[in-house]
């Protein structure tokens, strides 16, 4: 049996770990314009806009690395954590039509899917030996209500009871809650007892309604956005935050939109992790994206790591930013890679070519070249096992015939 491994404390509230960030921190001579921001995050005083625009500013890429690396490190040492998992797309068909969306089909088109329970239990049957989580979003199906859902739910529960459902999100448990006529409160709360594990916490895009009128009108606002994650910590599920940047946002928008996260966050402890990815233009409709560099993808990984000193961990998205991009990120702040997915649609619509046939043994290689230990976690963040190699039995080599 594997080895289980404790990380290091999550929260900000555990002395320890900023008794090692006070300590590293002090190892290294910051320059002028970093050493009050390394003073607060010692005194673990949360960064502002200010803060957060003399990151974006500062000229040396990887003293703001470093400075991320260091949170990275006082919290969880050289661990790195992945899980296994399979990404099911359940529909494409969506009532809405986001610019930024390469995925959605119109009920009409001739390559719209809804996949039928059955059909998804056929699918999911084909990875459910080698996974622990399945992670479904998709478009705002016309008909589906909440009783689709929890039918689908319950069923996957009964026929894989180890695995976790990481599903829905914000967006589609609203537009359940329309369908339905009845509270986004209560979608959640159904879901959770048809067997709903965590909330993904796709779709915040950039919570500034300005920026969500021109990129995806007609999506929850950003206060429902935040509302219902809200309402999913309250009733026992935990979930991820995101953000889309490389669009139209300014620099300030993307640090209001993680001081939101924040400050939800300081009241129910329920983002277990911060997911920012890049947005991908290929086949999509927002030719006025300004898009995002490597360099700028590294630098936004490790502000999100110093800007929200209460949302645990912060994931390098391999699926949207590829295995290169996510290594190098472990060093600037990253601590998750996500997981060997296996199968996914609405990235690589989007132009992702990250590939889709990692196991554990390569995601485990590419944490390891990164520096970092490969860690195995659950959906929730709540289990943790070292990750060991299988062993390949030496062959048998048989002794040649003799005359």
């Amino acid at each position: 049996m594997q080895p289980v491994v404790q990380p290091v404390p999550l929260a900000g509230e555990h002395a320890s770990w900023l008794l090692r960030l006070e300590q590293k921190l002090s190892e290294t001579i910051w320059s002028k314009n970093i050493q009050p921001i390394a003073e607060k995050l010692a005194a673990n005083v949360p960064l502002d806009i200010d803060d957060g625009m003399a990151l974006y500013n500062h000229a040396d890429l990887h003293e703001v690395g470093a400075l991320a690396h260091a949170v990275r490190e006082a919290r969880f040492g050289q661990q790195a954590f992945f899980n296994s998992n399979v990404h099911i797309n359940q529909t494409n068909m969506c009532v809405l039509a986001c610019r930024f969306c390469a995925f959605r089909r119109s009920p009409r088109a001739e390559d719209a899917y809804a996949m039928s329970i059955e059909e998804y239990l056929a699918d999911l049957a084909n990875y459910a030996y080698a996974i622990d989580e399945v992670h479904s979003v998709g478009g705002l199906h016309p008909e589906w209500d909440v009783s689709h859902y929890e039918e689908l739910f319950r069923r996957v529960s009964e026929t894989y009871p180890r695995l976790s459902i990481k599903a829905l999100t914000a967006v589609e448990i609203k537009h359940l809650a329309q369908r339905s006529s009845i509270p986004t409160r209560e979608v959640l709360s159904r879901l959770r007892d048809a067997g709903l594990t965590s909330i993904p916490g796709g779709g915040a895009e950039i919570l500034d309604d300005g920026v969500r009128k021109i990129i995806c009108n007609g999506k929850e606002s950003s206060d429902e956005y935040l509302q219902i994650h809200r309402e999913a910590h309250e009733v026992g599920l935990p979930s991820n935050c995101t953000m889309l940047f490389g669009t139209i946002e300014r620099l300030e928008q993307r640090l209001s939109h993680m001081i939101s996260l924040r400050e939800l966050n300081n009241i129910t402890r329920g983002f277990q992790c911060f997911v920012p990815y890049p947005f991908l233009p290929d086949d999509t409709r927002l030719p006025q994206a300004q898009l995002a560099s490597g360099t700028e993808i590294l630098r936004t990984i490790a502000i999100s790591r110093l800007m929200l000193n209460n949302i645990p961990h912060i994931k390098a998205y391999r699926m949207n930013i590829g295995d290169q991009l996510a290594e190098l990120a472990l060093q600037f702040g990253a601590d998750d890679i996500d997981g060997t997915v296996q199968k996914e649609s609405i990235m690589h619509l989007a132009g992702s070519t990250a590939p889709l046939d990692h196991d554990r043994t390569k995601l485990a290689r590419l944490i390891k070249d990164a520096g970092c230990h490969p860690v195995q976690r659950n959906t929730t963040y709540t289990q943790f096992t070292k990750y060991t190699p299988p062993k390949i039995k030496p062959r048998r080599v048989l002794p040649m015939a003799t005359e």
